[in-house]
């Protein structure tokens, strides 16, 4: 729950972290025609707002790795089954958006280093920057496009992950649920072995408990069928 909540703050943080960068030509285009004596990039306020957002993005992404480390020692404990696949794959998912959203920070902001570098070396020659405010328009609408495309992929991840959730529970329901049914059964055993009228029963009991394995497999089966066609409906 907690990397998700840091997933879900690093999501938002990194879309207008993007939209800042993305938008940073133009506007410093438009505060040159408004006024000669603006100051240049290092007084700006959006100077300021991506040094803020920069420390906050790193700040969530050393927390998020501490919540991956702890995950990781809590799957390496002796008291953990080793071969549990569904634990192994939840941490790996952390893992890889952990991944992404650090490759996605540091592209982000090695960018927009690379724009404010180039409009200190264009100064005010209108016409290299009338052509990179046009060209920048257009990355605009692109970057949009995708922002919009990851922010669909994010939301199918996460519906993923609430699936494979609830599954693991299930089977630890299960799991438990067989513990007990074992006891019984082998307490069952005892007294049929002692009665042997009572086998017949035993027998009968049986055939209901497997009907009702088959019955909750398929009820489970569908459910879970149902829940992966409506997460890439």
């Amino acid at each position: 729950k907690q990397a998700r909540q840091l997933e879900n703050e690093l999501d938002l943080k990194l879309v207008s972290f993007s939209k800042l960068c993305t938008s940073y030509s133009s506007t410093r285009e438009g505060r040159r025609d408004s006024s000669d004596t603006t100051p240049l990039l290092n007084g700006s306020s959006q100077d300021r707002m991506f040094e803020t957002m920069a420390v906050e993005i790193e700040q969530l992404l050393g927390k998020l790795t501490g919540i991956n480390d702890k995950m990781a020692e809590y799957t390496n404990s002796a008291g953990v089954p080793s071969l549990n696949a569904a634990l192994m794959h939840t941490l790996q998912r952390h893992r890889d958006i952990l991944q992404d959203y650090t490759h996605e920070f540091h592209k982000t902001k090695a960018n927009f280093l690379a724009i404010r570098e180039r409009e200190n070396l264009l100064g005010s020659v209108r016409k290299d920057i009338e052509s990179y405010k046009s060209a920048s328009g257009v990355n605009n609408r692109r970057t949009e496009l995708f922002l919009k495309e990851h922010e669909h992929l994010r939301n199918s991840d996460r519906l993923i992950e609430e699936t494979i959730s609830i599954a693991m529970a299930t089977k630890e329901n299960m799991t438990s649920q067989r513990g007990m049914l074992k006891s019984i059964q082998s307490k069952m055993n005892t007294l049929a072995n002692r009665f042997p009228a009572v086998n017949s029963l035993i027998q009968r009991i049986n055939l209901r408990k497997r009907r009702d394995s088959l019955i909750l497999g398929g009820v489970i089966g569908i459910c879970t069928i149902l829940l992966l066609l409506y997460a890439f409906h």
